[in-house]
């Protein structure tokens, strides 16, 4: 531990109602990929923000290459040589790759010499780039190395990564963990969290897990299963998901020829998409983000209008009615972004309930809300989907993410829909959360609603769907059975292959 690029030793961390670190303590050897897991709430973020400068300890001390490291913000942690990729983006889709890197140094040099070095890393690095190319043109993967590339120019001692897969198909995960060993080879130190346990024990070399705040158990995750790491995450038994007890019943959703112009210019056309759902089914869309996703959610939850009979729930002509129409309807949607699109950051939980449930579960009744109901449906949620908070009366902002995200989809699993459509349901959610999310949708589909699941992941995708479909550019191939269907075909899809060349597989 003497020569460990960072150490920890007892640090804690204390807001009002939780104590979110308590007595933690671990190391970084130079050029280990150390793994950080936990539960949702475990307190991973509070601890790499108290690294990273974004937030200060209450107790205990941290070191970096043995002085003393307690950065006032991200400016003084950089300087001190830390870097850190977040879970979200933070680039800027008018500017060019070269324009966002250099926001992100202190003293940046000429414009010519910094795409030079941009070229020169990107590329030794396997990671290639064009300096010049604007962001909105890149993909969820290309974004993803502009971040990595930002760090990396920065010459990090120690590199934290934070749920750096969950935007990236499989080809580009590789990648990613080839750059990331040739930067442990050099002797960079790396902290990783990521709720993707097998990515763990096939590319981490030790691993701290946290539980409520606190270090309960170290281990090298090559020698153990995932179900074991979950095991140890939640301090129990990981239970097993029940597909059992479902039958498909008749066609409730069919989308017709439903074609979209852009929203924006960053946006994605939809072009003649085609489904049918039926009752009791679980249809699975993949894609790489950027391909219509989110513009396929909006026109399914009513945000976006379309031409008449490109959507009908259960023979009725939906394509112009209001979202909250659908709702009554029972057409639900649950968005990707949880805090902004599905939630109000600065609303308490029983307040955010009034923004989807207000008709479906009479919480507002003749123009007047009834507080009581509203409190109480948050109570449901918070008690059904185990939401880490300490009350409904808490701002959604303060939940962590994968604590807003169980909430949110709470909120729509326990208003019986005939039809949800989600969006990265478990998106950044811990394995057992992610195991109770899953388990709710399969759930909810025994019970006759029709469910569509859009999500990068593609294992949350092969686990619950019956039938897969890829969404590349717009378009929506046909749907697929997913028994029998592999990875490299389903990541073909997701490339917008089609025919005989996913066929010669």
């Amino acid at each position: 531990m003497a020569d460990a690029v960072f150490r920890a030793e007892g640090i804690g961390k204390s807001y009002p109602g939780v104590r979110a670190n308590d007595d933690v303590s671990f190391h970084v050897a130079p050029g280990e990929i150390h793994a950080l897991l936990g539960e949702n709430g475990a307190g991973k973020s509070t601890l790499v923000k108290m690294i990273y400068g974004l937030v200060q300890p209450d107790d205990g001390q941290m070191f970096l290459n043995g002085e003393s490291h307690r950065p006032g913000d991200p400016r003084a942690a950089r300087a001190a040589g830390v870097a850190m990729v977040f879970q979200h983006f933070s680039l800027f889709d008018a500017m060019t790759v070269a324009e966002n890197i250099a926001l992100g140094m202190e003293n940046p040099p000429p414009r010519r010499a910094l795409s030079a070095r941009i070229t020169k890393v990107s590329h030794d690095f396997g990671l290639p780039l064009d300096p010049a190319r604007r962001v909105v043109t890149l993909s969820a993967g290309e974004r993803q190395r502009v971040e990595i590339i930002r760090c990396l120019l920065q010459d990090p001692r120690l590199l934290i990564m934070d749920e750096p897969t969950s935007v990236l198909t499989p080809q580009e995960a590789e990648l990613l963990f080839e750059t990331l060993r040739k930067l442990a080879d050099r002797g960079t130190a790396i902290l990783y969290i990521s709720h993707k346990l097998e990515e763990i024990r096939s590319h981490c070399d030790s691993a701290t897990i946290l539980r409520h705040g606190c270090v309960v158990d170290s281990c090298d995750p090559r020698a153990h299963s995932a179900r074991e790491l979950a095991a140890m995450m939640v301090g129990g038994e990981m239970r097993r998901i029940d597909r059992s007890g479902r039958r498909t019943g008749p066609v409730l959703l069919e989308v017709s020829g439903l074609s979209l112009p852009a929203p924006n210019a960053e946006g994605t056309a939809l072009k003649s998409v085609n489904l049918t759902l039926r009752a009791g089914e679980i249809l699975g869309i993949g894609g790489v983000a950027g391909n219509g996703q989110d513009e396929l959610l909006a026109a399914l939850s009513g945000e976006m209008r379309s031409q008449p009979g490109a959507i009908t729930l259960e023979g009725r002509d939906l394509s112009a009615a209001s979202p909250q129409a659908r709702r009554v309807a029972g057409l639900l949607a649950a968005p990707e972004d949880r805090l902004g699109h599905a939630a109000v950051p600065d609303f308490s939980l029983t307040e955010n309930t009034l923004l989807t449930a207000g008709r479906r579960k009479s919480l507002v009744r003749r123009g007047l809300i009834d507080r009581g109901a509203a409190r109480a449906y948050a109570e449901e949620i918070i008690r059904v989907f185990d939401v880490r908070t300490p009350g409904p009366g808490t701002a959604a902002r303060a939940l962590s993410g994968g604590n807003l995200q169980k909430f949110v989809i709470g909120r729509e699993v326990l208003q019986s829909p005939r039809v949800l459509v989600v969006n990265q349901p478990t998106w950044g959610v811990d394995a057992g959360a992610a195991t109770a999310v899953r388990q709710s949708l399969l759930d909810l589909a025994r019970q006759g609603a029709g469910i569509i699941v859009i999500s990068q992941d593609l294992d949350e995708l092969l686990e619950l769907s019956d039938r897969f479909c890829a969404l590349n550019e717009g378009r929506l191939s046909d749907p697929r059975p997913t028994e029998n269907l592999g990875i490299d075909e389903i990541g073909l899809l997701l490339g917008g292959a089609h025919g005989m060349e996913v066929a010669q597989i």
